[in-house]
């Protein structure tokens, strides 16, 4: 089992989780987070953290789409360790449907 984030992250990009990852497993992209599934360790401690809920098991269903995507932008996007300020609007966006579609862009600055 791992952890991914899921679109709830994107155009919020809270980092809470990041401070509580013992395995700095995160990776920032423009306007979200990921989780690197192969450094995961499943500990689960990040996902009570997320405000947005954005943090969810590899179990539960239709998450493999997820865990493709995690996988594909941790090995493009550099790591994050440390909280940072969520991104503006945040409070706007939070909740919102269908964010991949919406906002996800990837940043050609952060090697995608």
């Amino acid at each position: 089992m791992t952890y991914v984030v899921t679109d709830n992250c994107i155009a919020c990009k809270y980092t809470d989780c990041v401070e509580v990852c013992p395995v700095d497993c995160f990776y920032e992209g423009e306007n979200t987070l990921v989780i690197h599934p192969d450094e995961c360790i499943d500990c689960g401690v990040c996902e009570p953290e997320c405000p947005a809920d954005a943090i969810r098991p590899d179990t539960e269903p239709d998450m493999d789409k997820w865990v493709e995507f995690n996988r594909k932008y941790a090995e493009l996007w550099p790591v994050i360790t440390q909280k940072q300020d969520p991104l503006p609007g945040y409070q706007e966006r939070d909740g919102e449907k269908d964010k991949l579609e919406k906002y996800f862009s990837p940043n050609p600055g952060q090697g995608s």
